[in-house]
């Protein structure tokens, strides 16, 4: 029996590791294809690159200069970035990983708008009839219905209609058909019937809520970095301790 088991043990030592080595090998090469995917085309409100490193904030502007071409921004790996200075390797990660967000499809404020120019979109909230609504949400295959209680009017809408967001061309104030689409855009909303509220949102004069317009800005989409109190997790004990003592010698 004794015999068995040492036989038994050469043969798992000598198997497992290249078992091991051959899964690591998958998951590596899986990693690099993921991150240099398709290229995907430019937006309205993100239309180069150094627009798109102004949006995702935490100072990556500074490196539009050496990104110049949207498609080695989306081909670009992290060694590559760090070649080209893209120092400590957090903002690395922080860079690819929006690189990756934006090839999904995943904006920030303003990212799906239609009509931008020169970085300035406006946005204007319309009444429009809740068939047409419904219409545009079977087009794009999603058929909310129409509910009966929903057809009566209300203080700030009229009866059949309800209040929608659109994005018309800079200086436009009248809808047309061919100008418009419904649809939600990301992180802005209606706010007691026409008021149009978001972040980056800037209301226009005279429009009493119902029109405004957002700027391409530096840090729109950043996310925000934490910030260390009393230390940091590890050692706030150990600082509150020693602040607790001084106070009670003061005393």
């Amino acid at each position: 029996m004794a015999t068995g088991k040492s036989a038994l043990k050469p043969l798992l030592s000598f198997r497992l590791p290249g078992l091991l080595q051959t899964s690591h090998r998958c998951v590596r090469y899986l990693h690099k294809a993921v991150r240099r995917g398709f290229v995907p085309s430019p937006t309205p409100f993100v239309p180069d690159t150094k627009t798109f490193l102004t949006l995702i904030g935490r100072n990556m502007s500074q490196y539009s200069d050496k990104l110049s071409s949207w498609e080695q921004l989306f081909t670009i790996s992290s060694q590559e970035l760090r070649e080209l200075g893209v120092e400590p390797a957090r903002q690395r990660r922080y860079l690819l990983r929006w690189v990756d967000k934006f090839r999904r499809g995943e904006y920030g404020v303003g990212g799906n708008l239609d009509h931008v120019t020169d970085g300035v979109a406006e946005l204007r909230a319309v009444e429009v009839p809740r068939e047409q609504i419904r219409a545009t949400d079977i087009t794009t295959g999603r058929d909310t219905g129409t509910h009966s209680f929903s057809l009566a009017g209300t203080a700030t809408t009229s009866p059949g209609s309800k209040w929608v967001i659109v994005n018309l061309p800079v200086g436009e104030t009248e809808v047309k058909e061919n100008m418009f689409s419904i649809k939600k855009y990301s992180e802005i909303k209606l706010h007691r019937g026409n008021k149009i509220k978001g972040p980056y949102v800037e209301v226009l004069p005279g429009a009493n809520g119902s029109a405004a317009k957002i700027t391409v800005q530096e840090g729109m989409w950043e996310d925000k970095l934490g910030r260390k109190i009393d230390g940091g997790e590890r050692r706030r004990a150990e600082v509150r301790a020693k602040r607790r003592i001084a106070e009670s010698k003061k005393q």
